[in-house]
């Protein structure tokens, strides 16, 4: 048997162990705390308490239609939601674990023997089932709470990561390949802007896919792994604060800027910020590395950060907060000035996963 096979076979395997654990242990109605709250938010379509779950309120009311649109079994079914969401999580750990496994045998394209590929299906089941009957996984996995649902799509993006860098490695030096391989990429961030309705907890896999792409890409040093973490940490902030806050926060401002003062109709001003960003997405996406010029960058970036941070820049009442806008200046300046043509195939990745995210999260 190919370890391809015996990898998805016992894959499956143990989420069905899983599930049946879950399925068969989970509550019967609503449990303490939130949940009782999240079970009638789903029931009804309504918002629970901020910063609000509406992807997880969508599935919930997806699972309670499935179990006969119900009071009565209203919240069995979000907490049936929980444990098929919580036997994936376990499926994705599963595969995380015997992908670093295989690492550990053989390179890419190389098969293993049949000592090692059971030797690591043995460290995927004892890993994915140490988790599984884990107090803090377990008790979540049986009642209708985000943090199952969240932990779902952080197992999948953290495994999607990893078919990245498998693909890549296979890849090798094709550039075809290489872009086919960034694909990956881009879903994983589309998932994560999905995950943004049920719980930031995904944000936090933000540095592991940077290091992992920093490994992969680029030639180790310590140096470059402080900076590739450093990197990563601020990604997750901007993405916190950039794309989750100020992105609503920005279209709220030019629309009130555009109904209140131009007296145009309503959400003309939020369609304009988003048509904004789109247009100057589109730029980005056409340079190439013989037509950019540093000037054109700098003021490329001007722009989209200024789009992207308009809440740090001005203040509603306040006018233009002059620090805000230095700050800004200066990093659309330094971005024109270190990012090089030969990286401008990051800043494109970068844009799509950004584009994806956006799309996920809206």
């Amino acid at each position: 048997m190919t370890f391809r096979k015996a990898n998805n076979l016992s894959g499956w395997l143990i989420f069905l162990i899983a599930l049946a654990t879950y399925v068969l242990t989970r509550e019967a109605r609503g449990s303490l705390w939130d949940t009782g709250e999240f079970i009638a938010s789903a029931k009804g379509l309504q918002l629970p308490h901020p910063p609000g779950a509406p992807m997880f309120v969508l599935l919930g009311r997806f699972f309670i239609i499935l179990f006969g649109d119900d009071p009565l079994t209203a919240g069995s079914a979000v907490n049936f939601m929980s444990a098929l969401a919580s036997a994936a999580t376990i499926l994705f750990l599963f595969w995380s674990i015997t992908h670093f496994g295989r690492k550990l045998f053989v390179g890419a394209g190389e098969d293993l023997s049949t000592g090692q590929t059971l030797t690591t299906m043995a460290a995927g089941a004892l890993g994915a089932l140490a988790y599984t009957f884990s107090d803090s996984f377990w008790f979540s996995a049986v009642e209708g709470e985000v943090y199952a649902l969240s932990s779902f799509f952080t197992a999948l993006v953290f495994w999607a990561m990893l078919k990245w860098e498998q693909a890549d490695e296979r890849a090798g030096i094709d550039p075809a390949l290489r872009l086919q391989a960034d694909r990956w990429i881009v879903f994983l961030f589309f998932m994560m802007g999905l995950s943004i309705g049920v719980h930031l907890l995904n944000l936090l896999t933000i540095p592991a896919i940077v290091m992992i792409y920093y490994y992969r890409r680029y030639q180790a040093t310590t140096k470059g792994a402080i900076y590739a973490f450093l990197i990563g940490c601020a990604i997750t902030g901007l993405v916190q604060v950039g794309v989750i806050q100020y992105s609503m926060k920005a279209a709220g401002q030019f629309d009130i800027f555009f109904v209140n003062t131009l007296g145009l109709p309503f959400f003309s001003g939020f369609a304009f910020y988003f048509i904004a960003l789109t247009l100057l997405v589109i730029i980005a996406l056409r340079f190439t590395e013989k037509n950019i010029k540093p000037a054109v960058l700098t003021g490329w970036s001007v722009a989209f950060l200024f789009l992207l941070l308009t809440p740090f820049v001005i203040v509603p009442g306040d006018g233009v907060k002059f620090v805000g806008l230095l700050l800004v200046a200066a990093a659309a300046a330094a971005m024109g000035y270190f990012i090089k043509p030969s990286a401008l195939k990051i800043l494109k990745l970068s844009l799509w996963c950004y584009v994806f995210m956006m799309l996920g999260y809206c």
